[in-house]
């Protein structure tokens, strides 16, 4: 594939939003540089006032993980004012940034400012820097580059899921199948549940209605489900490492992402109170390709859909407090369809 090359603000939020898939909002995004080569892109949330420092050592942890990195660009992406004559919106977050990425041997090498219609340099005086409209990313080298390579950008990255049956007809013929699961030896239950899923995973159609029907009832039993989320990602280890993404193998991305089609197909012929096992394992899915803020949104479904749902809760809670899957702390292991976000 042909080298890009990077030589405009305008390229540069081009890039972002073609490696995220959507334009940030209220973000911190950096980039790592292995000397003028682009390595690692991460995007979080901006701190509240008060947390900067932490929030500062988490992000510089993260970015250190790419070990060849020297450097850093970033862009904060804010609706904050910029007022001439007063600090930057964010300068604290940035600061602490400085000092936490030097603890790790790295060094900023240049930022942004992205407003609502404007980009500027982000270390700039607003009375004097030169703003470039963000209209200008549109006809950017780079955004025509990817355009041309069939990637577009969303405007956010909420999560938009086609229309369930909701209460249809299925919900009953779930409820009869779980009883039949239930009737059975665990054992046998569950390599009757691996050998649907596997035979799922490696065919390139979609299961007819009877089959989807089995694997929503069984991702209604707990044990049933935990071992049916391992199974995604195709490497024979431990469950517990695998769903927590700390395997010494790499994931077999193409058939993570054609799993998570098989559920959002599930999705469709699921009713609301079967929809939960579902929603939450797409969640993990989303989690182990670095996509923290839309796992975080398909958790929120889920418990929308069941309130009580235990593996949703807790899931939520270790996503929200900033762990990043650990297949994503190493270059040979990582997903790479998009950046990773935290």
């Amino acid at each position: 594939m042909e080298t890009l090359t990077i030589k405009t603000p305008a390229d540069v939020l081009s890039f972002i939003g073609h490696t995220l898939g959507f334009w940030p909002i209220e973000s911190l995004v950096c980039i790592t540089l292995r000397d003028n080569r682009v390595g690692a892109t991460l995007r979080v949330d901006l701190p509240k006032p008060g947390a900067e420092l932490s929030y500062a050592r988490t992000v510089a942890g993260y970015l250190a993980h790419d070990a060849d990195a020297g450097s850093v660009l970033f862009a904060v992406y804010t609706s904050a004012p910029q007022v001439p004559g007063r600090a930057r919106p964010h300068a604290a977050t940035i600061a602490a940034l400085t000092g936490a990425l030097a603890e790790h041997g790295m060094t900023i090498r240049d930022g942004l400012l992205v407003g609502d219609d404007t980009v500027s340099e982000y270390d700039g005086d607003p009375a004097h820097c030169l703003s470039l409209p963000l209209s200008a990313t549109q006809s950017s080298q780079i955004n025509a580059e990817f355009v041309y390579r069939g990637s577009t950008i969303e405007a956010t990255d909420r999560v938009v899921l086609p229309p369930s049956t909701k209460e249809s007809r299925n919900a009953d013929a779930v409820d009869r199948r779980v009883q039949a699961i239930q009737n059975l030896n665990i054992l046998d239950a569950l390599k009757q549940a691996r050998d649907l899923w596997n035979g799922m995973l490696e065919s390139n159609s979609y299961p007819d209605d009877e089959q989807t029907v089995s694997l929503i009832a069984e991702l209604q039993c707990p044990a049933i489900r935990d071992h049916l989320m391992a199974e995604i990602p195709g490497i024979d280890e431990p469950l517990d490492r695998i769903l927590l993404a700390q395997t010494r193998g790499k994931p077999q991305w193409s058939r993570v992402e054609w799993a998570q089609q098989l559920l959002v197909h599930a999705y469709t012929l699921s009713s609301t109170r079967h929809s939960a096992p579902i929603l939450t394992a797409i969640a993990f899915i989303n989690w182990w390709e670095g996509h923290g803020s839309k796992a975080h949104q398909f958790l929120q479904l889920a418990l929308e859909a069941d309130p009580g749902y235990h593996l949703a809760k807790l899931s939520d809670q270790m996503i929200g407090s900033g762990m990043v899957a650990g297949w994503n702390m190493d270059k040979a292991t990582a997903y790479r369809g998009r950046g990773l976000e935290a």
